[in-house]
């Protein structure tokens, strides 16, 4: 087998913790800190020192349930009352991240949630603030982190399904957009918001495309932007399928629902389901399924893994980064300037849609005609 990077993962994506956990700064109070970031930080037993949201009584309401020392009605108060080994945890909308790491101490650790601004322009502004002020800064592309991705990353790793030659991410769900309101307003939506995910976890197991195609689409009788999406990455002379299929409008019923990444290789395949959007919020069943040629005859097989995407998945994220700064793993592989080339995925699919790909030849009298004698 080739030694493709799949066979050789960063040493963060094992999951362990930090050897001794730094105090967290919390910088937004929204949902996605109640649902995920808390409740990953709480099992992880990672402490938080401070939380900050301008409308101050949304963090008091998280401080009192999880037990917050601080609470913060503004960024300058927060970031001053900081611990000197903190790391900020900012949550906000893209368009504040900007000013907030402005605001951060020189030097300071941070992790960013998704996506790295709503262009590539943008996070191409938010990079250079990070390189500027020295930050150590990671991006929380926390679906590289999920549980049954460490085990598919590790069972990769191993040679277990031979060499990948298709990855398959598919989402056929109805998503309920109404529960995220500050989303309805974006120009772009379901790349930006959601298949950043998995142009990120395509990009942690085989690097950087060389050509992207994509189609994106808006609802006809919705209001909001894009919410149904087909990307495809290309690998040069790779031969790999990797195509990512979304389609957040699917509204008749469970039975042909679907949440799954899928590996196949010359060996075996490994099929991922991610329960998290079965029915969102409530969620599905998790699973994590392998089949290997050799063994054939006892069809698909479990493998085992603990936890899920929320909120495990916000554990790795976080442990990377304090590893990192720890110095117990060489290399933090959700940087600001590794996640800036997912943005610029993001970026080429958006162009790829407006181009509207390549016009068929329609018109025969366009073509030359074929040469007497030729057709054999």
């Amino acid at each position: 087998m080739k030694q493709f990077p799949e066979f050789s993962p960063e040493k963060a994506y094992t999951l362990d913790l930090p050897l001794k956990p730094r105090p967290i700064v919390i910088l937004g109070a929204g949902g996605i800190v109640h649902d995920a970031h808390l409740p990953a930080y709480r099992k992880a037993g990672f402490p938080v020192a401070g939380i900050y949201n301008r409308t101050a009584s949304r963090a008091q309401a998280l401080a009192d349930e999880y037990g917050i020392p601080a609470v913060h009605g503004s960024l300058e108060d927060a970031v001053a009352a900081a611990p000197n080994d903190a790391v900020f945890d900012i949550a906000l909308m893209p368009e504040q991240y900007a000013a907030t790491l402005e605001a951060l101490p020189h030097g300071a650790a941070v992790l960013i949630q998704k996506p790295l601004g709503q262009t590539l322009e943008a996070g191409r502004a938010l990079l250079e603030i990070c390189r500027r002020k020295q930050l150590i800064a990671a991006v929380n592309t926390q679906l590289r982190f999920a549980p049954y991705v460490a085990e598919a990353r590790k069972f990769i790793a191993s040679g277990g399904i031979g060499d990948l030659y298709d990855f398959e991410i598919r989402v056929q769900v109805n998503t309920p957009w109404h529960m995220f309101p500050h989303v309805l307003t974006l120009d772009r939506l379901e790349i930006n918001m959601h298949s950043v995910h998995y142009v990120d976890l395509v990009r942690s197991f085989l690097g950087d495309p060389v050509g992207v195609s994509a189609v994106t689409y808006k609802h006809p009788e919705k209001a909001h932007a894009n919410t149904r999406t087909v990307i495809l990455m290309r690998y040069g002379d790779r031969p790999i399928r990797v195509v990512i299929a979304t389609n957040h409008d699917h509204h008749f019923g469970r039975l042909y629902e679907e949440s799954f990444i899928k590996w196949e290789g010359t060996r075996g395949a490994i099929r991922a389901q991610m329960g998290l959007l079965l029915d969102y919020p409530t969620g599905g069943e998790d699973r994590l399924d392998y089949q290997v040629d050799d063994k054939a005859d006892k069809g698909w097989q479990p493998l085992p893994f603990d936890g899920s995407w929320f909120p495990d998945a916000f554990i790795g994220s976080m442990a990377a980064l304090q590893r990192y700064v720890e110095g117990s793993v060489p290399t933090l592989p959700t940087s600001v300037e590794d996640v800036y080339h997912t943005m610029a995925v993001v970026e080429a699919a958006y162009e790829s849609q407006e181009r509207e790909g390549v016009r068929p030849a329609y018109d025969p009298s366009a073509v030359d005609p074929v040469p007497a004698g030729s057709r054999g």
